[in-house]
């Protein structure tokens, strides 16, 4: 079973976001990214858990925001994963923080 979640948060810098996620997330994920799209995976036993399977963070940034897909392997760590992105992405966007994220399940 898998479960998703989208939010396109407000902001002009959104590539900027994007990039600084990645870069910072490549250190210890598995991470590609463009100036334009970014894809992080959690594995399944990240930070000591234990969950059905890996999750996925697929990122586009537009002029105007940036979008962030999750899909994760259960409920709870698709939760988790909401706060940590949301967490990360204001600690980037300090300047403008706190952002809006109006996550939407699917």
């Amino acid at each position: 079973m898998s479960t998703s979640s989208i939010v396109r948060v407000p902001t002009a810098n959104g590539s900027r976001y994007l990039q600084q996620l990645c870069k910072h997330w490549s250190h210890n994920l598995e991470v590609e990214f463009t100036p334009d799209k970014g894809k992080v995976v959690f594995p399944r036993n990240a930070r000591g858990a234990e969950w059905p399977g890996d999750a996925t963070l697929l990122l586009e940034a537009h002029a105007d925001a940036l979008e962030c897909r999750l899909e994760a392997s259960a409920e709870d760590q698709l939760e988790a994963l909401k706060g940590a992105v949301a967490r990360h992405i204001d600690r980037f966007a300090f300047r403008e923080a706190p952002l809006a994220f109006d996550w939407r399940d699917a």
